[in-house]
């Protein structure tokens, strides 16, 4: 069977791997796989590495997973008040991907490692929010808001614009691996399967508004700060997806409008399209799952 991959040369593939990277703000190659089940932090064969490898739809799943997350007054606090996000927008992307990267396919020692730094700067990031009421990063209530909201974000991202199709018993097993980092990053009782992610994240529901500087926040991700034509165009799809991800609720918490049926339609093909592009240059990963199967509404 001949693909788009097989009838471009491998260096060409190459060179648009490494600008494709760049543009997103992966300036660094990403971590060497540990496939040794004695030494991996997380099962070699498990769910979040094919999840995880999939770029395009982790594109669309980060960028959600970020909007969601705003809507916590006192998580989009600390990022307020403690984050360059306004002045090295990119240098977060490479951060969050590089800890991604080594929570997913790093050894125990390399994913540990990782935890315990961004444990410790938990530990600083402390302030008041808006309302008056104090604040930490290290509380175990708003540790668990950002691990529930990332990991429902991105496993919504997979199951929409994923390269392969996972069985339901599949993505209950992405909640659980991902339950290993929330705990490690001290989460005290991570959901551990799709149903009790959505009662956690409902949970939650109460705690959430749309504060002055989510709205900053919100204003600057929809901007972006990508550069050229084409990574703009790329860019605002992007966008228009990571919305489509969330839930009906949070859209509305963040005044986002729900699309018409047709024009949403439009968008799914289009990131569909763009992914199929970018997996080119990128070839997702592919696991050791032989029950992984191509997903039948993508077109490669």
């Amino acid at each position: 069977m001949i693909t788009i991959s097989s009838v471009i040369p491998a260096r060409s593939r190459e060179r648009v791997n490494h600008s494709l990277r760049r543009a997103i703000g992966l300036t660094d190659d990403p971590p060497t796989a540990c496939d040794d089940p004695q030494r991996a932090y997380r099962s070699v064969d498990g769910v979040a590495r094919i999840v995880h490898g999939d770029l395009p739809s982790m594109l669309v799943g980060g960028l959600a997973s970020l909007f969601l997350e705003m809507l916590h007054p006192y998580s989009m606090a600390g990022v307020a008040q403690h984050s360059r996000y306004r002045d090295d927008p990119l240098g977060r992307v490479r951060q969050t991907a590089h800890f991604i990267g080594l929570t997913t396919y790093g050894s125990r020692d390399e994913a540990l490692a990782a935890i315990e730094r961004v444990r410790t700067i938990h530990e600083y990031v402390r302030g008041v929010a808006d309302d008056g009421v104090a604040y930490r990063a290290s509380d175990p209530r708003l540790l668990e808001w950002v691990h529930v909201a990332g990991t429902a974000m991105f496993l919504a991202a997979h199951q929409r614009f994923g390269a392969t199709s996972l069985s339901s018993n599949q993505y209950d097993r992405y909640v659980a691996e991902q339950a290993i980092v929330g705990h490690d990053l001290g989460v005290p009782d991570p959901p551990q399967s799709v149903a009790q992610l959505r009662d956690v994240l409902e949970g939650f529901r109460p705690e959430l508004r749309l504060s002055e500087d989510a709205i900053a926040a919100r204003d600057f991700l929809v901007r972006g700060v990508v550069h050229g034509a084409r990574q703009r165009a790329a860019y605002a799809l992007l966008v228009r997806s990571a919305f489509a991800v969330v839930p009906n609720w949070g859209r509305r918490l963040l005044s986002v409008p729900t699309p018409t049926a047709p024009t949403q339609l439009a968008i799914d093909g289009a990131t569909r399209a763009l992914g199929a592009i970018m997996r080119v240059a990128v070839p997702p990963y592919q696991g050791h799952d032989a029950s992984v199967n191509p997903p039948s509404t993508t077109t490669t």
